[in-house]
């Protein structure tokens, strides 16, 4: 209710650029459904269902019990940017100095501010789908236009140095590499990010924010290669955003980190001075134990999530009308429905995309499920294995025998 004399709020024209996150709308209508009673099989969840490790708890604590509980530099602590510089010279054999990095209320609040920082009104961003669903939105919000690419399956829906070089004008600005990538887990070998950087030296106007928040669950052989170390002559121009969430299972600590140019690093510092000001001291405490700590909790977890993934492609295979994308790396499945498009439901109704897909598996099978149009590509659903394997084979069997009732 209003009072005499005022107007009901209006949203600036930034908020009505942009959409709820469909993963978050996907997550809140389990929450809802489950209050209900109904015995949902949620694989919508993109985190961990690992605990944060012992060791990294208990630095926080420590923290905690030194009063290290104050402001910190915006960029955060010296012992956090110094785990930092060694985590990539580990995972990259690249060395950066303490100018180059930048830390904040995780990957998401790094990127967002990125965009903040270099975006003006009409500059282009070139996203390959299938896309983080975050990815356009935050673009727009900052007043940036998001050029959606779509890949080719052959090239296992990577970004080809073809259709890059296709998508870039004199307005772009940004190219944007998620490795590997959310929905599909698919990763960039050395070779492949050698050839878009071909390209790129082509057009030294563009940067590249490369987003590898996955990287250490990765299932190919070796580790896996980042542009900025495949690609040493435009590392100038690559911003490597990275976290602690995924791998060590610390979402709720809310902390990430950017490295790239110190001028960028600068002027995201800034907008971080006059937003949040600096990330919680804790976390930074607990992600300084967890990038220079026993990685063997990383390992063990790589393991785990590979078995999921190994044991969901073969329960997947069994289905007649579905085929996933194989994933390097994450904890995501890729499923590709178009076998069901056109196919009647036992109460009458046509599938007609994959949102009425992911619809009746959530009403026939209680199997919660995303639609793979919020990622920019169709007809396909994403289900995480980040969950139980009792749970992945309980919804796969429940997705199988759906499937199984349709005409």
């Amino acid at each position: 209710m209003t009072s005499a004399g005022t107007s009901a709020f209006t949203p600036s024209s930034r908020v009505r650029r942009i959409k709820v996150s469909p993963s978050t709308a996907a997550a809140a209508r389990v929450r809802e459904l489950k209050a209900q009673g109904r015995p949902i099989l949620d694989l919508t969840v993109g985190e961990p269902d690992f605990d944060t490790p012992r060791h990294i708890k208990d630095a926080a604590i420590a923290a905690i019990e030194a009063g290290e509980t104050k402001y910190t530099s915006v960029n955060g602590t010296p012992e956090l940017r110094a785990a930092i510089r060694e985590r990539m010279l580990r995972a990259s054999g690249v060395e950066y100095p303490d100018a180059a990095i930048t830390v904040g209320g995780g990957g998401k609040q790094i990127i967002f501010l990125a965009f903040t920082a270099s975006l003006d009104e009409g500059d282009e961003v070139i996203i390959p789908a299938p896309y983080w669903v975050s990815y356009p939105d935050m673009v727009r919000a900052n007043d940036g236009t998001p050029v959606i690419v779509e890949t080719d399956p052959a090239a296992g829906y990577r970004l080809t140095p073809e259709l890059l070089r296709e998508a870039i004008t004199e307005r772009t600005k940004w190219l944007v590499l998620n490795t590997p990538g959310n929905p599909t887990g698919v990763a960039y070998s050395r070779k492949e990010l050698e050839g878009l950087a071909e390209v790129l030296r082509e057009a030294p106007h563009v940067r590249v924010l490369t987003d590898e928040i996955y990287d250490e669950i990765y299932f190919g052989e070796g580790r896996m290669v980042g542009l900025a170390e495949a690609a040493p002559e435009i590392r100038d121009r690559v911003f490597t955003v990275n976290g602690v969430s995924k791998s060590y299972a610390m979402t709720g600590w809310r902390l990430g980190y950017g490295v790239g140019d110190p001028e960028l690093i600068r002027a995201v510092n800034l907008l971080q001075s006059q937003t949040s000001s600096c990330p919680s001291s804790i976390s930074q405490a607990a992600a300084a134990a967890a990038l220079t700590g026993d990685q063997e909790c990383v390992s063990r977890c790589v393991e785990v999530y590979r078995q999921r993934r190994d044991r969901a492609l073969e329960m997947i295979a069994g289905i007649e009308g579905l085929e996933a994308v194989v994933p390097d790396g994450a904890f995501y499945l890729f499923v590709g429905c178009s076998g069901l498009i056109g196919r009647r439901t036992p109460e009458g109704g046509t599938l007609e995309n994959d949102q009425d897909v992911t619809l009746y598996l959530l009403e026939s099978a209680n199997v919660a499920v995303i639609q793979g149009s919020a990622y920019g590509t169709e007809p396909f659903f994403r289900m995480s294995y980040a969950t139980g394997l009792e749970t992945i084979e309980a919804a796969l069997e429940a997705v199988g025998e759906a499937v199984g009732r349709l005409d």
